[in-house]
């Protein structure tokens, strides 16, 4: 007849202590590990608007956002855009993912803007392509457009490059925010 025994292993408190904190010490440097391999930036943060570095659009027309606060988990991207209006601040939301899939958010009332999320090949970017489709004078119209966002480790700054694609032509523009 076999027997089987359990291995067991006494520790004092500090070396159970101990033990734990190497574990986790562990995972860290392993996941550590596995963003450096992909190469792949977050974009977490609080990013401010920087105008005297951001460059307006061919037509002279100026939309930023005052404040960015995005949150960049995994394959998600959360972010609440706070811009100054007329009429006061207010507030938008947006949820995308860099998982190839298509992200539907609201924009503008009640226009549905579609994106899709992609890293650029060396995974230090973000590029967004929107499609958004809108009535105006009862003609359906579509606008497309596309942004590349891109830190800049040295100045901590997020730029995002974005390409207009309207009936009047492509406008172009890049928008740079600071961390906060």
């Amino acid at each position: 007849m076999k027997t089987t025994r359990a291995f067991k292993l006494e520790m004092n408190p500090v070396s159970r202590i101990m033990a734990i904190l190497s574990f986790i010490v562990l995972q860290s440097v392993s996941w550590t590990t596995v963003s450096a391999q992909t190469g792949s930036v977050n974009f977490s943060g609080t990013w401010a608007f920087n105008e005297s570095k951001s460059t307006q659009s061919e037509g002279g027309f100026r939309f930023a956002p005052a404040l960015l606060a995005v949150n960049h988990s995994g394959t998600n991207i959360d972010i609440e855009s706070t811009s100054n209006g007329p009429n006061g601040e207010f507030k938008s939301n947006s949820k995308y993912t860099t998982d190839g899939k298509e992200c539907s958010n609201t924009m503008f009332g009640d226009n549905i803007r579609k994106s899709l999320v992609t890293w650029s090949a060396d995974k230090k970017s973000l590029v967004f392509s929107h499609t958004m489709n809108f009535e105006r004078d009862g003609q359906s119209m579509e606008m497309k457009s596309t942004e590349t966002w891109k830190i800049n480790e040295s100045d901590k700054t997020l730029a995002i490059e974005s390409v207009f694609n309207t009936p009047n032509g492509e406008m172009r523009r890049t928008n740079v925010y600071d961390k906060k």
